[in-house]
């Protein structure tokens, strides 16, 4: 299989589902939301649409506070359906390539990213920001989407991917993100 690269103008980025609830049950959840911190930041920056689910938010709560600043400007879909693709407004805005975080990863982003394959988008995995409440389940899902033709990668990655350039007027600010 042949990947493509990262294009900023292309991609978009899918924040699924990292809610209060989850927060005491995710192993690693606090370096997840950072390093959606981090995403979301470079994602404002070079200019990529920001889609947000929330599973059920009524009974698991909103997106939790740390991420409400970087957010802010992000497109909020509430949900009961377990794949973000499916929730109402639900939109890539014209962008064919997404950027996968979020929990958990062998339920709502598996699923998300399996219909998003389907749709014939590109999808990335932001690995360090995917949590499950078992490790075997994030790490079965990972390898499930790997197979199905999503990428696996890592914030940092992805972050120097999309700016491509370290003349890119941003990079300064990015890898003061990432340090």
């Amino acid at each position: 299989m042949k990947v493509a690269r990262l294009e900023a103008d292309r991609a978009a980025l899918l924040v699924v589902d990292i809610q209060e609830a989850f927060r005491g049950v995710i192993p690693g959840a606090d370096a997840i939301t950072a390093r959606t911190q981090i995403l979301a930041r470079a994602a404002t920056l070079l200019g990529l649409p920001i889609i947000v689910s929330e599973q059920y938010p009524k009974g698991l709560g909103k997106t939790v506070a740390e991420l409400d600043e970087v957010l802010a400007g992000a497109t909020v879909l509430e949900k009961t359906t377990f794949s973000a693709a499916h929730a109402a407004g639900f939109s890539l805005a014209g962008r064919d390539q997404v950027i996968v975080c979020g929990t958990e990863t062998h339920i709502c982003v598996a699923q998300s990213a399996l219909d998003l394959l389907a749709a014939d988008a590109e999808v990335w995995l932001a690995c360090d920001a995917l949590g499950s409440r078992s490790p075997d389940d994030r790490a079965l899902a990972i390898q499930r989407l790997a197979l199905a033709g999503a990428v696996p990668s890592s914030t940092e990655s992805i972050c120097f991917e999309l700016m491509k350039d370290a003349k890119n007027p941003h990079f300064k600010e990015i890898q003061g993100l990432i340090k």
